[in-house]
């Protein structure tokens, strides 16, 4: 790793988001640093992938190399009620082409990440493990790169005209320039852990993930990956899976397992093994999406609540056109905020379309099932935006599931943040008081 401005871009973090954008960057023959702080392979949850993940794995080349991995090919998804009655599948061939979009993949993160980190380094960037960024670097109103540490504790310093927060749940920049905003309403936890030996459906449905509802709008995923492993865990409120004073994981979680029949049918012949894990405040977004010589992509960006798995599609289209817009940018000599207006908005579409749903699916007055019963001709549109169609005009459906249940505004969050010396004075004190 070179301490100089040698590089066209920094990224901070190699998961989906980072990996997609430093392939992107480094085909087009620009050079793309990622800085790491873990080394590979490293344990990351969300491994459930979507039909619409097919179109940026496609654009970095990983189509091919997915395709002769052993990840569990998936093909559906199914609900369970509380009672164990399950819905038939949902599958994806119904709306798109069976060769290609149809069939997506459960993934062992740990596996699917070193998959793309080995990508992006074939195609030329470079990636730099088990360094830990500490701060950003700036003069005047921009960043200019960024400071931290290598392995050992020898600091570091590395300079680009573009940093790309890519750094997943932690979101390194928003945090520390006070820009993280809360999600109004979906403040989750989960609990999970893995299962070997558990059942699984026959034949083309073995690889479906399973949505199976609990009381009070909680909801287990189950996804089956290769090597006889299930993960399997539980989310809803705070205050249901914590009532009568039970906080420990494991406790939270075997007691659910009770409340529907079919996830305590699936896993009454397997072995629970690993750790359970827990984690809360699942949904936040970024009050800005750039700023002077800074981008945030990916969950840095914005996350949502997990139900509809939408959290590494969003993570590789997302890199994808950051990548796009940052080598445009450098070709035209223009990194400024504005030129990342267009970026931010068609990532925030996304984001909001697929937001409405959340909110429909956690209101105790909606069902997907009341709502197709009711107006059959908009299944498709369901289907289409929970596959990762999120770029559309969906108003029609929105409009019908205000029926059933109120939908929230848009949040007008991911905008660009030109350079205003108070901003950038009051950012500053921010992050010295998150140092």
């Amino acid at each position: 790793m070179k301490t100089n401005s040698e590089y066209d871009a920094i990224i901070i973090g190699a998961g989906p988001a980072g990996c997609s954008a430093a392939a992107v960057l480094a085909e087009k023959g620009r050079k793309a640093l990622v800085l790491e702080r873990e080394v590979f392979p490293r344990y990351r949850v969300g491994e459930s992938l979507i039909p619409f993940t097919f179109q940026p794995l496609e654009r970095i080349g990983m189509i091919s190399k997915m395709r002769a991995s052993h990840f569990t090919k998936k093909y559906s998804v199914t609900f369970v009620q509380p009672n164990g009655r399950a819905s038939e599948p949902f599958y994806f061939h119904t709306r798109y082409d069976r060769d290609t979009v149809a069939q997506t993949w459960q993934v062992l993160r740990s596996e699917f990440d070193t998959m793309l980190r080995d990508n992006a380094v074939e195609k030329g960037a470079e990636v730099a493990e088990g360094v830990s960024v500490k701060e950003l670097v700036r003069e005047g109103d921009a960043v200019v790169g960024v400071r931290g540490e290598k392995r050992g504790g020898e600091p570091f310093e590395v300079r680009a005209p573009i940093t790309l927060d890519c750094s997943g749940k932690e979101a390194f920049a928003s945090n520390r320039l006070g820009w993280r905003v809360g999600d109004p309403y979906l403040n989750k936890v989960a609990v999970w852990t893995y299962y070997e030996g558990a059942k699984r459906e026959p034949g083309i449905d073995e690889g479906g993930t399973t949505v199976a509802f609990v009381p009070e709008k909680g909801w287990f995923w189950y996804i089956p990956q290769h090597g006889d492993r299930v993960s399997v865990g539980v989310v809803a409120e705070g205050k249901y899976l914590t009532r009568d004073g039970v906080r420990d994981p494991k406790a939270i979680f075997e007691r659910e397992i009770e409340r529907n029949a079919w996830i305590a049918d699936h896993l009454a012949c397997g072995r629970q093994v690993g750790e359970h894990y827990l984690t809360s405040e699942y949904s936040r977004h970024s009050r800005y999406g750039a700023a002077p010589g800074l981008l945030l992509v990916g969950d840095a960006f914005a996350f949502l609540d997990p139900v509809f798995s939408s959290g590494v599609m969003l993570a590789l289209k997302s890199g994808v056109m950051a990548g796009d817009y940052v080598h445009e940018g450098l070709a035209q000599g223009d990194l400024s905020p504005s030129r990342f207006a267009a970026y931010g908005a068609e990532l925030r579409e996304g984001i909001e379309n697929m937001r409405k749903l959340v909110y429909a699916f956690y209101d105790p007055g909606f069902s997907f099932r009341d709502l197709v019963k009711k107006y059959p001709e908009l299944g498709g549109e369901i289907t289409d935006c929970l596959s990762g169609d999120v770029n559309r005009d969906y108003s029609q459906l929105w409009e019908k599931i205000r029926e059933f249940a109120p939908l929230p505004d848009d949040l007008p969050y991911g905008v660009p943040l030109e350079p205003e010396g108070h901003l950038i004075a009051e950012a500053e004190a921010q992050e010295a008081e998150a140092r």
